[in-house]
């Protein structure tokens, strides 16, 4: 049995996709490199050095995101940041473009992280968990006094739900949960 082989492709443009005037598409021309990239003024903030904040910083820098890494202990700075800026705390990072991603949920520093997140303008922020387990967060938060208005702007679980198990899958995910949101998009296959 003989496989047909396709025809000659003289000019090289198989696999190209041509654009007419009536299909245009932006985000097709992007893609394509025919148009600018977007410019975004977005803020993404991983709190704790973790191998999900180094991908999730990684990542966030390649999709326009200003990638900060905060790392309250001193033994973890610098872990992770991956030429994301680092610092110890939020300092001048919290403003009405940044999204709060906090990777780690066993940090004894989790309530007092969260609290101060929640206290700033930040836009949007989320704490990673499995949605199967209790949540840390609430009673950490609770302790401190918040109320519970306060506790339930934290999301949590964040990111799609792709079966993520790997730290470059749990930072993709969650990535794709912020991008969907920056964009005003449900996320996940709904067009």
């Amino acid at each position: 049995m003989t496989v047909p082989h396709p025809p000659a492709d003289p000019a090289g443009t198989a696999g190209q996709h041509l654009h007419t005037h009536q299909d245009e598409d932006p985000a097709c021309d992007v893609a394509h490199g025919a148009a600018p990239v977007p410019v975004f003024t977005r803020t993404l903030v991983a709190v704790f050095a973790s191998p999900v904040a180094g991908f999730l910083l990684r990542y966030a820098a390649d999709a326009g995101f200003r990638a900060v890494l905060v790392e309250p202990d001193p033994q973890h700075t610098g872990q992770g940041a991956d030429g994301a800026i680092a610092a110890s705390g939020f300092g001048g990072f919290l403003d009405d473009t940044a999204d709060v991603v906090v990777t780690d949920h066993h940090r004894p520093e989790l309530g007092t992280v969260l609290r101060d997140a929640l206290a700033s303008p930040a836009r949007w922020v989320g704490v990673m968990g499995n949605p199967r387990h209790p949540a840390p967060h609430i009673p950490a938060l609770a302790e401190l006094g918040l109320p519970e208005a306060e506790i339930s702007r934290v999301h949590r679980p964040i990111g799609l739900n792709i079966g993520s198990r790997a730290p470059a899958e749990i930072a993709l995910a969650t990535l794709a949960g912020l991008i969907a949101d920056r964009n005003g998009r449900p996320g996940g296959f709904e067009f």
